[in-house]
């Protein structure tokens, strides 16, 4: 079974993209839920992220995402610190799930920092979903209601369209202008291809 990376800056639609993946029954893991769930149900992952942001990070309702959001996208050291909390729990979980999942020619893990934090190179492929900027900002601001300076600063902190672009092995754009099914089909297709190729 192939292991396929796909990831995208933030507003590029890479769950929508996920969500068609899904629909041809490709099984997708998304890191980023994962980690999300194990801030507020693994122990070990929580007692890490109190001793990071203190008691208060975390309220009767879980961890209170947006003030790590703003506390991390102002400090690079305190983000990179908080990876390496959530990087291993998240392999970890990764691993045990793909044991359910060995009789498909592919599965994708949905990652948004996937090359940040070096787990591309323990994959086969790379999907990158990209959109332009302004549709990315537009999107983020009528999904999460959050001003437009604070999008851009989280933009800002990830990497560039243009260099995970360069270390893709496949491209779709998600502009609203080129259609994303025909793009999505030619990635599965090749996907399939190379997959039934290791096998012989």
């Amino acid at each position: 079974m192939l292991t396929v990376g796909i990831t995208g800056g933030i507003g590029s639609g890479k769950s929508t993209v996920c969500r068609i993946f899904s629909m041809l029954d490709v099984p997708v893991f998304n890191a980023d839920d994962e980690a999300r769930k194990l801030q507020n149900e693994n122990a070990d992952v929580k007692a890490a992220i109190i001793s990071l942001f203190g008691k208060e990070i975390y309220t009767k309702d879980g961890l209170n995402r947006k003030a790590v959001a703003e506390k991390v996208f102002a400090d690079k050291n305190l983000l990179e610190q908080l990876n390496k909390i959530i990087h291993p729990a998240t392999v970890a979980a990764f691993g045990e799930w793909k044991k359910n999942i060995s009789d498909t020619p592919y599965c994708l893990k949905e990652a948004a920092i996937l090359f940040e934090t070096g787990i591309a190179s323990s994959l086969d492929k790379v999907i990158v979903v990209t959109a332009p900027e302004e549709i990315r900002i537009n999107r983020i601001i009528s999904r999460d209601k959050v001003s437009r300076e604070q999008i851009i600063a989280r933009i800002k902190n990830q990497m560039s369209d243009e260099e995970k672009i360069s270390r893709a092995d496949f491209v779709i754009v998600n502009d609203e202008k080129q259609a994303i099914i025909p793009q999505i089909m030619k990635v599965h297709e090749a996907l399939l291809n190379l997959s039934a190729a290791n096998k012989r």
